[in-house]
């Protein structure tokens, strides 16, 4: 029997234009809401938010964690190694981030309010989101930020930087010996799950201070003399080795433009080794233009590279010779695209250059939808 189609009363979505959810594919079709999965360490679980953001489910976004303290206890007299999760220590705010209660809540959910997207970053939560898509497929959008060394098929889209990649390139297969070859990911090129943003996966999305946060550092930034040298200062790793040769260049580089500076600005990352912020504090610490901040860019850092990348301001590095693997090719395309140039000290800070600003997010966001689209889902407008 061929359906009658009644006529709209005025004033109903349908006669504005517009058509209700369940007219589109029906609530099932429609993603209102998000789950990201962290690790626990802002650096990961901040391009899972940022990425979240830029599709519009920031205010419907829960957050869980996975994290895990080691623990020495002791027991009947002697102390065992114990692995305790750092939910239960302190981060009550955060939900634990257990498959089966976010399996059951997904499908319990589904007809009432769609599918849920979830996304994940980190290693650390590979096994989560692999095992929530592979026990709820049909409702839910699982979204792995970095590379998750694993069957890409266990996920719905792959969110991963080019660099990801550089195992596979003929320079890196010279330097690895046959026999490790397989150990290294990933095994083959990128497929059609997979999105590789030009550095870092959504790096802007790691600069995603909200809107009080930047207006707080606006307001502290705003009334120094400019130019403003900002020097974010990280730690030796097995790929970018430096000791306290390499911050001795760095402070007489620093000495030498600070009569083009109006004010300086440093501050050091966790991986910092004490000799060096020690060395740095004696050098530098008592100028009236420099203020030492003992908080938490280099080139041992591809997050701290990429977000300050993703500003459009002038970007210089020291170390990057130093570094190997596929942080030279990082470094490589950095350069050749005008993004960053090597400090050396001979440098006007009044002179200014500019590019345009390093931002993955809007690209794995137009992915994202992409892929949704495929799938016959799209995310609420």
């Amino acid at each position: 029997m061929k359906p009658i189609r009644l006529p709209e009363p005025p004033g109903s979505p349908q006669s504005m234009g517009g058509l209700p959810d369940i007219f589109e594919g029906g609530v099932y079709g429609v993603i209102r809401r998000a789950v990201i999965i962290g690790n626990g360490f802002p650096a990961s679980e901040n391009q899972s938010i940022g990425l979240v953001r830029a599709l519009g489910l920031s205010e419907k976004q829960t957050l869980y964690a996975i994290c895990w303290v080691l623990l020495f206890i002791k027991e009947k007299g002697k102390y065992v190694l114990a692995v305790v999760s750092s939910i239960n220590v302190g981060l009550a705010s955060v939900l634990e981030a257990d498959v089966k209660n976010i399996v059951k809540m997904a499908k319990e959910t589904f007809e009432k309010d769609g599918p849920l997207l979830v996304v994940a970053s980190g290693r650390d939560t590979i096994s989560i989101a692999s095992s929530i898509k592979r026990l709820a497929s049909d409702n839910v959008f699982v979204v792995q930020i970095q590379h998750p060394r694993s069957h890409l098929d266990r996920f719905d889209l792959v969110i991963t930087p080019q660099h990801d990649y550089y195992p596979l390139s003929p320079h890196a297969q010279e330097q690895v010996p046959r026999f490790l070859r397989k150990w290294i990911t990933p095994h083959e090129p990128p497929n059609e799950r997979v999105v590789c943003p030009h550095s870092r996966s959504t790096s802007s999305s790691r600069f995603c201070c909200t809107s009080s946060e930047a207006t707080a550092w606006h307001d502290e930034f705003a009334p120094l003399p400019k130019p403003l040298l900002v020097v974010n200062i990280g730690g030796p790793t097995r790929y970018c080795r430096y000791s306290t040769d390499l911050a001795k260049q760095l402070t007489a580089s620093l000495h030498n433009v600070l009569t083009s500076c109006g004010s300086v600005r440093i501050s050091f990352s966790r991986r910092t080794p004490e000799k060096i912020s020690n060395m740095i504090l004696k050098e530098l610490g008592t100028h009236p233009k420099i203020y030492i901040w003992d908080g938490e860019v280099t080139a041992d850092s591809v997050s701290m590279l990429s977000e300050a990348c993703s500003t459009g301001k002038p970007v210089y590095v020291i170390g990057a010779e130093r570094c190997t693997w596929k942080f030279v090719d990082f470094h490589k395309k950095l350069r050749e695209r005008g993004l960053v140039r090597p400090f050396t000290g001979l440098e006007d800070m009044s002179e200014s250059w500019s590019y345009p600003p390093l931002s993955d997010t809007s690209e794995a966001a137009s992915r994202v939808h992409k892929a949704l689209a495929e799938r016959g889902w799209r995310l609420r407008p």
